[in-house]
């Protein structure tokens, strides 16, 4: 059954289903439909959480063997299994597959990775939990889609805005779902139902450090270090969410590679950046950063920040800025030394752990 994320609150009142597969290349949907699926099962029984990460020497057994397993603390078991942007090996398709055809009604499922192309919704594995579960695609909003989002969260948040502030923040927020929700909370603390325009709204965005965020974008695609460390160094003075900046970093990354994966096919540039939002003012240095990083580097950098992702989900990040400083820096030039983790084989790890 496929569900998209603003269906997923009403299809969950319906009833829970033993799957769920959220994926997507928008971070906030995902995040917000993971929640959504774990507040549902909690107030039916399942009191259990374990969390999953896939890294390198990840054992699919021990998925097996928890999803099989009598809870020795709950009842009811909630697992959720974060493919952290790759997609499953063999013998995790094979357990996948065995997953879906032997259900334990004890226990929900929920995976998390990214979008599913048409391979993936192919194979078996995924067919298996779709044919038993849920579905739920989370593509980065534009257009009618962000605008009617925007109006969604107003309602629920109590924000009244005029139609030009509405305008203003979308350009602003450059789709950044995280972005505009902070916004949207701070603006319902302040202005509670009253009914701010556009000079009201800017004049607060102007004083937010996250607006250094998109900043840093500009460090990232003319590869210039030092304007990156200084954009880095005002977020973490201004205590910025860690989360909020990988989330530019990410988007970043996933937009070069697509355009360049596409190059290669022939795809003209014009076209290519059409189809990836990339707006006028940022084609030219877009270009530049381009003809810069090769695929291997862009590839690179995503598999550090899903390694970045679960480090700091499970808190064994020392430092991490010094994390987001690795990967953005990485937009310049391969770094030769690995990202600042508790313990040398943290990177190794199964990445496991309860709530």
């Amino acid at each position: 059954m496929r569900c998209y994320a603003n269906q997923l609150a009403g299809q969950l009142k319906q009833g829970l289903q033993p799957f769920y597969i959220i994926l997507g290349e928008e971070p906030f949907q995902e995040g917000n439909c993971a929640l959504s699926v774990r507040q549902a099962a909690k107030k039916q029984g399942f009191d259990e959480v374990i969390k999953f990460a896939i890294l390198p020497g990840f054992d699919w057994q021990e998925l097996a063997a928890q999803y099989n397993s009598m809870s020795l603390f709950s009842a009811k078991t909630l697992i959720e299994l974060d493919l952290n942007q790759q997609k499953p090996p063999t013998q995790g398709t094979a357990i996948l597959k065995e997953i879906a055809s032997n259900i334990n009604p004890d226990v929900i499922l929920i995976v998390k990775g990214n979008k599913a192309s048409q391979d993936i919704q192919r194979t078996a594995w995924f067919k298996g939990l779709e044919k038993n579960g849920v579905f739920v695609p989370c593509y980065p909003l534009t257009g009618y889609h962000l605008e009617k989002w925007l109006d969604e969260e107003c309602k629920r948040l109590k924000v009244n805005l005029k139609h030009d502030a509405k305008r203003s923040l979308l350009a602003a927020t450059e789709g950044n779902l995280l972005a505009a929700s902070q916004e949207l909370e701070k603006l319902s603390l302040l202005y509670k139902d009253k009914l701010i325009d556009q000079q009201q709204l800017m004049s607060g965005l102007l004083n937010q450090a996250k607006f250094d965020i998109f900043d840093l974008n500009e460090g990232l695609l003319k590869g210039n270090p030092g304007y990156i460390i200084k954009i880095l160094n005002k977020l973490a003075t201004d205590n910025v969410e860690p989360t909020s900046v990988a989330w530019t970093l990410q988007n970043q990354a996933n937009t070069l590679l697509t355009i360049k994966r596409a190059m290669v096919n022939g795809q003209p540039i014009s076209q290519l950046f059409k189809q990836n939002n990339v707006w006028k003012n940022q084609q030219q240095v877009t270009q530049q950063a381009l003809d810069r990083i090769t695929i291997a580097q862009l590839e690179k950098i995503i598999t550090l920040l899903a390694q970045y992702d679960s480090a700091f989900k499970r808190n064994v990040l020392v430092a991490p800025y010094q994390g987001l400083a690795h990967i953005a820096l990485s937009f310049c030039q391969s770094l030769p030394f690995v990202m600042p983790y508790e313990g040398a084989n943290e990177e190794h790890s199964s990445g496991v752990y309860k709530s």
